[in-house]
């Protein structure tokens, strides 16, 4: 039972990651790092609240080995600026189509010994059906000139596979991420003044919006996702991960932002046929 809540912990997160895109486009004044800066910033505020509810210290620091910092900042820090610079040097769907080979990976990386192949070829369907919903109808093509971003795009990749993977190594609690958020945010805010104008005049709606990217998808999701990957069903969690594109079409769609296709359909059963096959036991001899 409490497997499967865990389970249900980081199913919310790529649920939130889903929304995403839809959060983003209200949030299209600030700059890239500007916006880590405030997501990340209400991370840190999460995790204070979390505290003050559970009558803790609220600023008692934390007390993590240097091997937890170091994963959790290039986790989060990293994914980000390294994806935020290949959107510089290659197109945005090539770079989202390569960067979402992690959920592949990490089904790979969180799969038992023998059930490795399978692991891998629910994998590839899983991508197959990301990859058609991404790129349908948008013209993409694969070109040389875009060498920098797609390598960019694939480092993105392999950090969000790995750091989830080494979620599954780490012993400490949620307040880690907490923690390592206010890192993160003070590194997106030295980034932010070093690349980008330091303009902070945004409209209410605007700040309302960032908040609430800093509650979900960029923020309150990674707390959800810790949990996951920590305690819950990881291959299965891996596998649904490849519905974030999926969820993101539906809430554009219902909020009146873009039209659907019968590639969210294909997507879907592609989708969900990688799900059942990532729940494959593998041979007794195992």
């Amino acid at each position: 039972m409490a497997r499967m809540l865990y389970t249900i912990s980081g199913t919310g997160a790529v649920v939130l990651w889903g929304l995403l895109a839809l959060l983003s486009v209200r949030t299209q004044s600030f700059g890239a790092f500007q916006l880590l800066t405030v997501c990340f910033s209400w991370a840190f505020l999460i995790m204070l609240l979390s505290r003050w509810l559970r009558k803790q210290p609220i600023l008692k620091p934390p007390r993590m080995p240097i091997k937890s910092w170091l994963t959790h900042f290039t986790g989060l820090f990293g994914f980000h600026l390294c994806y935020f610079f290949a959107i510089r040097f290659a197109p945005a769907i090539e770079v989202s189509l390569i960067a979402y080979l992690w959920p592949l990976l990490l089904g790979v990386f969180v799969a038992q010994p023998g059930a490795r192949i399978s692991a891998c070829v629910a994998g590839l369907i899983g991508f197959c059906g990301s990859a058609y919903l991404i790129s349908n109808d948008n013209g993409m093509s694969i070109r040389g000139e875009y060498i920098v971003g797609y390598g960019l795009a694939l480092a993105c990749a392999f950090i969000w596979s790995g750091y989830s993977w080494m979620l599954t190594r780490l012993n400490g609690g949620s307040d880690d991420i907490g923690w390592a958020a206010l890192l993160v945010a003070i590194a997106a805010y030295l980034a932010h003044l070093i690349l980008e104008p330091n303009v902070w005049d945004f409209t209410l709606s605007e700040w309302l919006f960032a908040m609430l990217l800093g509650l979900g998808p960029v923020g309150g999701a990674f707390f959800m996702w810790d949990a996951g990957m920590k305690r819950g069903n990881r291959s299965l969690l891996a596998a649904l991960s490849f519905t974030t594109p999926v969820i993101s079409t539906l809430a554009l769609f219902f909020a009146g932002l873009t039209a659907l296709n019968h590639a969210v359909v294909v997507a879907l059963v592609l989708i969900i046929s990688a799900a059942l096959l990532s729940q494959r036991r593998p041979p007794a001899n195992y």
